[in-house]
């Protein structure tokens, strides 16, 4: 296998977005320097969880692949080659290299964007404005609540989101659940149906799979979401944890009856079993199998080789989940509804090979916990205990280096003293921290420290290099100090994207969530600028 780098102009990239074979186009930046500007098709891939990642959401070795970065004259220019050098080493062979980056990209006249899930973000605005899906304003919404008014707040997203904040009175059922579960919240259709999210997407993709669905009742989204209801000046409900009900075999009946209309429409196809299995054999074409039950449902038993990917949350942030573009989709629920929803939006999304197995579940040997994880070769370890003890025993000649996310390390807390940095700026670790006899590294995810242990002890040649075994987890499970501050910091904290609510200043937070629905409106527009962007029409 040759590792020798090929290159890819910026109207080759054009043409291969339109020529209708499969594609990934990986952008190896951090999210947080991704999120400021990137190309509409790029999924955000960076170098420093490749290993971790990319066999997920590449599951063809022989893709074709075009990685990217900020282009020559950004601050890391060489993030892109060394993402195609990783991938090489990880088995992939058609891998290419796009000319200039993301500023070559744009000098050619190709369009930029901000954010992350953009085409998903992008979709949901194009959906409002096609199907001109009917939405009530915060303070509306808040005199029907006052007034004790006939209705439910459906709450379109996952439970923990609606944990953190929520409408006051909502009730938590993620996209996919709506038509699933509908029935059981509002069965009188004389009832109000409010869809909500944080923001825009899933409260009008929501709305609209109920409309779709041919629900009686009035339905509409909340306009802007708990940002709007926030902006408006309303407190937000917290740790709340009402979820929507199992459907009943009488909801079972309408919701089968209107997904399976939904289904029609918009031309989703079922395959079975059979199909499947040739699929995934077939080394020329890439196929993901897709669970699209909540991960509740997916933990108590899933079929082998299915990844979790809640059927709101995969239209929502699609990217996230899959990063080859026109492979084949394989979705799977237990008795058609949720992946046949699913399905439907991701066929107006432009997967038209996005499907539903059969059956589902029922009839099949099932496989419990969270799915298979990708693992890492053996490295050097030092146990939770262990490392507490040499904090203790030799606090100058020890130290702790955290590779997790800034977010987390901020607001969740740190092992005490440690520094953070990204693994794929270890270099700049190195200049800040200097000498060291002996170096931890930790992470959120234990297998991350885990692969930066051999490059770290390329640049501590002196220093004896190990991973803390079971990570941050581990460490806080144990019952050891977190501390939580910013002050040890190895380089900028745009490794992620920090959402509105994560900025600590209340006043910081109203803009970002200003400047977040801003931006999130005018990506419609945007879209008339891209020929490489279009939706598929549908009657």
């Amino acid at each position: 296998m040759s590792s020798a780098v090929r290159t890819v102009s910026a109207a080759t990239l054009k043409e291969w977005l339109l020529d209708g074979d499969e594609l990934a186009v990986l952008d190896a930046r951090e999210q947080g320097v991704y999120f400021d500007s990137h190309l509409f098709h790029a999924a955000c891939m960076p170098l420093s969880t490749v290993e971790l990642t990319m066999p997920r959401l590449v599951p063809r070795a022989s893709t074709r692949i075009v990685w990217c970065d900020g282009g020559p004259d950004s601050t890391d220019p060489e993030l892109a080659a060394r993402a195609f050098t990783k991938a090489t080493e990880l088995g992939y062979t058609n891998c290419y290299l796009l000319q200039g980056g993301t500023d070559g990209w744009a000098s050619n006249g190709g369009e930029l964007y901000a954010g992350v899930n953009v085409p998903s973000k992008a979709f949901g605005e194009f959906v409002e404005h096609t199907y001109d899906t009917p939405r009530i304003p915060a303070a509306e919404l808040k005199a029907l609540i006052d007034a004790n008014a006939d209705m439910v707040i459906l709450d379109s997203r996952p439970m923990g989101e609606f944990r953190r904040m929520s409408i006051p009175h909502g009730v938590d059922c993620p996209g996919a659940e709506l038509v699933h579960r509908v029935k059981e919240v509002a069965p009188d259709p004389n009832t109000l149906v409010v869809v909500n999210c944080a923001g825009r997407t899933r409260s009008i993709i929501g709305a609209q799979s109920l409309l779709n669905a041919g629900l009686e009742n009035r339905v509409v989204a909340l306009e802007n979401g708990t940002m709007g209801w926030e902006l408006a000046g309303y407190q937000v409900a917290r740790d709340h944890e009402n979820h929507a009900p199992d459907p009943s075999d009488g909801s079972q009946v309408w919701s089968t009856a209107a997904a399976a209309a939904v289904g029609a429409r918009f031309g989703v196809q079922e395959i079975g079993v059979d199909q499947l299995a040739e699929w995934q054999l077939d080394g020329e074409r890439t196929t993901y199998l897709l669970d699209v039950r909540t991960p509740e449902e997916f933990n108590e038993g899933h079929l082998d080789g299915s990844l979790s990917a809640p059927g709101g949350q995969l239209v929502q942030a699609t990217d996230e989940y899959v990063s080859t573009h026109n492979a084949r989709l394989v979705l799977v629920d237990d008795n058609g509804v949720r992946a046949t929803m699913t399905a439907s939006w991701l066929q107006q999304l432009g997967w038209p090979d996005a499907v539903v197995l059969a059956g589902g579940i029922a009839g099949h040997e099932l496989r419990t916990g969270p799915g298979a994880r990708q693992s890492v070769p053996a490295v050097p370890i030092v146990k939770v205990a262990e490392l507490a003890d040499r904090l203790k025993s030799h606090p100058d000649t020890t130290t702790v280096l955290d590779l997790g996310s800034s977010l987390k390390y901020r607001k969740r807390g740190h092992i005490p003293g440690a520094w953070w940095g990204v693994r794929s700026r270890l270099q700049q670790a190195r200049d800040v921290i200097g000498e060291t006899e002996y170096l931890a590294l930790t992470a959120s995810d234990g297998r991350l420290a885990k692969l930066a242990v051999p490059e770290a002890a390329a640049l501590w040649p002196d220093a004896e290099v190990v991973a803390l075994a079971a990570g941050n987890k581990g460490w806080r499970h144990a019952d050891y100090d977190m501390d939580p501050g910013f002050d040890r910091a190895t380089t900028d904290a745009n490794d992620v994207w920090y959402k509105p609510y994560d900025h600590d200043d209340d006043d910081a937070v109203e803009q970002h969530m200003r400047d977040y629905l801003t931006w999130e409106i005018a990506l419609v527009e945007q879209l008339d600028r891209d020929p490489t962007v279009s939706f598929p029409s549908f009657d």
